[in-house]
């Protein structure tokens, strides 16, 4: 247990402490694979084979998270009666289930003193996530992303295959033996505003097997170098930027050089990135044509909704610029002089019009390249 103390008269930083918390937690200190690792296959590969972090970036947002998290489940679990971070294990994973609500049949089976006060209509499995306002709208346009249901199917596939996890605090929930799951629930949070966004999927067992199937294949290898690269790495997609073996996965360039460069080897390799940029530049090109043909369309259109958008305008209001004219009378109404920087633009235009060159120095930076790919 750490103290804190202060000094110089400045007070510790709240987030150390909660930082340190976050380290002790039981799910920090795991060393079996989890659900929530299965996001990326070369992560959980580094954690099946017992390699060590080489990173450690800032867990402010997660930590954020886990408290809204933990606020909101024990919430749900006293006023409901619902069963919040219940521990589920089969051969391939181990983890803590958000929310289980059983239904009545299922309720009916256990001691009434741990019955839910309102049973659910089908046995259901519920994954609580919260994100930032930057995220919300991909949330509400598209729900899960593909790990995030994995994760879930794996739990959720624990409970149909085996059942809870018989271990103390919950054995009489392990006697129910494997549960007949009805629906899947994710309840999205914005931790902004508070927001929250409900989706919700029948429980498939084949996708159950599928997420299984997964983690499988990454058991089998000999060395986590053989699982590709889930994500396209630092710089975009932020799974990179935090990930705990950042480093490890992406290694080899120098200061200010993107880590991606470190996958191009040989000509054959540039030759197939110039391919991809040709092919996603045209994609963007018409993707540009399709976005500036319907707004030409939707020009006149009132707000409201359509279908499964809401459309809404901003702006349509008169355009302001500062008075230059009024600011010189106010400066010399009272008294201050009128600023006289020079118009280096205006400069150019004088000079280029008079045929003279115009003067140019070196500031000590680099421009950043440009590519240019033309056909061969």
């Amino acid at each position: 247990m750490s103290v804190a103390t202060i000094v110089d008269g400045v007070a510790p930083s709240i987030w150390d402490a909660a930082h340190y918390v976050d380290a002790r937690r039981p799910r920090s200190r795991q060393t079996q694979l989890g659900a929530s690792d299965t996001v990326c296959g070369r992560r959980a590969a580094y954690i099946l084979h017992g390699v060590t972090p080489t990173d450690h970036a800032d867990k402010r947002a997660a930590i954020l998270g886990t408290f809204i998290h933990y606020g909101l489940l024990e919430s749900a679990r006293t006023e409901y009666g619902w069963l919040v971070e219940r521990s589920v294990q089969d051969d391939l994973i181990r983890g803590h289930v958000d929310v289980v609500q059983l239904d009545a049949a299922t309720a009916a089976r256990l001691p009434a003193r741990h019955r839910p006060a309102i049973p659910a209509d089908v046995l259901t499995v519920e994954d609580v996530k919260t994100k930032s306002t930057y995220m919300w709208d991909r949330v509400l346009r598209y729900g899960a992303t593909e790990a995030e249901l994995r994760q879930v199917h794996l739990y959720a596939g624990a409970l149909y295959e085996v059942g809870f996890e018989d271990v103390p605090g919950q054995r009489y929930l392990s006697r129910l033996g494997p549960l007949d799951i009805g629906r899947i629930r994710f309840r999205f949070i914005n931790r902004d505003s508070g927001a929250e966004h409900i989706q919700e999927i029948d429980f498939d067992p084949q996708r159950a097997a599928e997420a299984q199937w997964w983690v499988e294949r990454v058991r089998e290898t000999s060395d986590p170098e053989e699982m590709p690269r889930d994500f396209n790495g630092p710089g975009l997609d932020a799974i990179c930027d935090y990930c705990p073996f950042r480093s490890l996965c992406w290694p080899g360039t120098a200061p200010g050089v993107p880590e991606q460069t470190a996958l191009i080897h040989n000509d054959a390799d540039r030759e197939q990135a110039l391919i991809d940029y040709v092919k996603g530049h045209e994609l963007a090109s018409e993707g540009n044509r399709i976005k500036t043909f319907a707004r030409k369309k939707l020009d006149q259109s009132p707000a409201g909704t359509y279908g499964p958008n809401k459309l809404s305008w901003r702006g349509g209001n008169d355009e302001e610029k500062d008075d230059v004219e009024a600011m010189v009378d106010l400066h010399e109404v009272a008294g201050i002089p009128v600023p006289m920087k020079p118009d280096a633009d205006r400069m150019v235009k004088n000079l280029k019009a008079a045929g003279l060159p115009v003067p140019r120095r070196k500031t000590g930076k680099k421009t950043a390249p440009v590519i240019n790919v033309a056909p061969a």
